[in-house]
């Protein structure tokens, strides 16, 4: 999967530098958590939208202007052990990411708007369903 439109740095919109011995635990206030991004096929990333909606809840989703992928916001190191086949995961260093307003990175939008009821999507949760839309997508297919 080319993830390479996902220019992620941009995230990093604080242009906040850390100083040594700085307590880093807890965004600013007013700024979110940093997150990491899980981009995936727009098709798949739709059906996994449509389970985690109907189910447990979405986090804030990205869609990009090719309409290629979608971009699902989870946890700060999610990248680390993110392995599922045919999606990729991207640390963005995101400290002092702003979700409010405008998308966090040029080119796309928000499928799913940032909520404080959901602010990322559960990694196990998400993985389950992208699993589930993947067999549904073969099914349907196989038709």
């Amino acid at each position: 999967m080319d993830t390479s439109r996902w220019n992620t740095s941009a995230l990093d919109t604080s242009g906040a530098r850390s100083a040594p011995g700085e307590d880093h635990s807890a965004p600013p206030p007013g700024e979110s958590e940093p997150c990491d991004l899980v981009t995936v096929p727009t098709r798949q990333g739709l059906e996994a939208v449509d389970i985690l909606r109907l189910r447990t809840g979405v986090g804030p989703v990205l869609h990009d202007s090719s309409g290629d992928s979608l971009g699902f916001l989870v946890p700060p190191g999610t990248a680390v052990g993110w392995d599922l086949p045919g999606s990729a995961c991207t640390q963005t260093n995101g400290r002092g990411l702003s979700l409010a307003g405008e998308p966090p990175v040029a080119g796309t939008g928000w499928l799913v708007p940032p909520r404080t009821d959901t602010p990322v999507t559960d990694p196990a949760v998400l993985r389950a369903a992208l699993g589930e839309a993947a067999r549904t997508i073969e099914l349907v297919d196989g038709l």
